[in-house]
């Protein structure tokens, strides 16, 4: 029994402790329900009907947006079976690996253990991250190979990061904005291995084209030409816009930080696409926090990583739209979420030192402000 029990102390000081709990509770929660729906829901039904069709010998139908998270899901299908298990496993574990090297970041970025940890926290059981984690779209495969640049670019390993960025686009045409972070952060903050830093970036963009050419091969059972092939993604994508595009859900981007917009993927159970209110309701609050920080030079590293990333993954969707008109929708806000919650993550940190460092009321009420809050960030 002892020896249980000091293996179970250090257990707890592992410095993954916390993390690998996270992974294991939210993985427990989506192979729970990964079969409900047993129907195909919300956007399921344009990329599994898609894997089905490429599987049987044709051409993708939905040439519009790059190859590889379309790969991912026929591979889970051709796994798994044609059924909700596979049509989502892949999406699952993608969304797990977000979680993992989103508190590697945190730790890059020189965040405490505590901060990373509650950053993490907020993220992992955060409704549209969990939500987009356990359905078959291209979204999630986006976002973790974006997390993975991220990670790649704070440890300095520039030419891998942009080797990841270029997935990140093969998945979804905006992980790009993934490289328009990292650079906007290099310009203001680093300055360092300039050439390394252009060589990078060009090799971000033959990486895109090399790999675009590779992965369309199996969903087209073709070699296309890729000039034509991202010219045809493009000109589909701006042909839906506002004006032709009857969506009751659709949005604009500024309504995304100032309405709290729920879409609607499935009913029964509910599955909204939709920020988590205790999310939502800080978002704008949060920047300015982190716009505050940068502004008097306080955790420097930080706060200029969150805004770029905040600037960059969300901001450019607004000229974005104003210039195409291109519908877009509330989900688009998905990989801007980890920003947030890394702000959030060092205020309430903040907020749990107060009860060693503060006086009287304040002393006392900070611990049940920072437990009440992530209570109801779970329920």
């Amino acid at each position: 029994m002892e020896v249980a029990m000091q293996w179970l102390r250090k257990a707890v000081r592992w410095e993954y402790f916390g993390l690998l709990l996270l992974v294991l509770i939210t993985l427990g929660m989506h192979f729970s329900v990964i079969n409900r729906p047993d129907v195909l829901m919300f956007d399921e039904q344009h990329y599994v009907v898609d894997a089905r069709s490429i599987i049987a010998g044709n051409e993708s139908s939905r040439l519009e947006h790059p190859p590889l998270a379309k790969l991912m899901i026929m591979a889970g299908m051709l796994l798994f079976g044609d059924n909700p298990f596979g049509w989502r496993f892949f999406s699952v574990l993608f969304g797990t690996f977000i979680i993992i090297l989103f508190y590697l970041i945190c730790r890059r970025l020189l965040m405490s253990k505590r901060e990373s940890f509650l950053a993490t926290f907020l993220l992992a059981f955060e409704n549209l991250t969990f939500v987009q984690a356990g359905i078959a779209m291209l979204d999630v495969y986006c976002l973790a190979f974006m997390m993975l640049c991220f990670w790649l670019y704070l440890r300095g390993n520039y030419l891998l990061s942009s080797v990841a960025v270029a997935l990140a686009a093969v998945a979804k045409l905006t992980g790009v904005f993934a490289l328009a972070a990292i650079g906007l952060h290099w310009l203001l903050t680093r300055r360092d291995r300039t050439y390394r830093v252009i060589g990078a970036f060009w090799l971000s963009a033959g990486s895109f084209v090399l790999l675009y050419w590779l992965f369309s091969y199996p969903v087209t059972h073709r070699l296309i030409n890729p000039v034509d092939g991202m010219q045809n993604m493009v000109e589909q994508l701006a042909s839906v816009t506002y004006a032709v595009s009857n969506h009751p859900s659709k949005s604009y981007p500024w309504e995304w930080v100032l309405l709290p917009l729920i879409m609607p993927y499935w009913y029964t159970p509910h599955y909204l696409g939709a920020i988590s209110f205790t999310i939502w309701a800080l978002i704008l609050p949060s920047v300015g926090y982190m716009g505050w920080m940068a502004w008097k030079n306080r955790r420097r590293t930080i706060s200029v990583f969150v805004l770029s990333w905040f600037l960059c993954a969300y901001l450019l969707f607004i000229p974005l739209c104003l210039v195409s008109n291109r519908v877009m929708y509330v989900y688009y806000f998905y990989p801007t979420i980890g920003a947030i919650c890394i702000a959030l993550g060092l205020g309430l940190s903040y907020l749990w030192n107060l009860c060693q460092t503060g006086y009287g009321k304040v002393r006392n009420l900070a611990p049940w402000i920072v437990g009440f809050y992530l209570l109801c960030h779970i329920v």
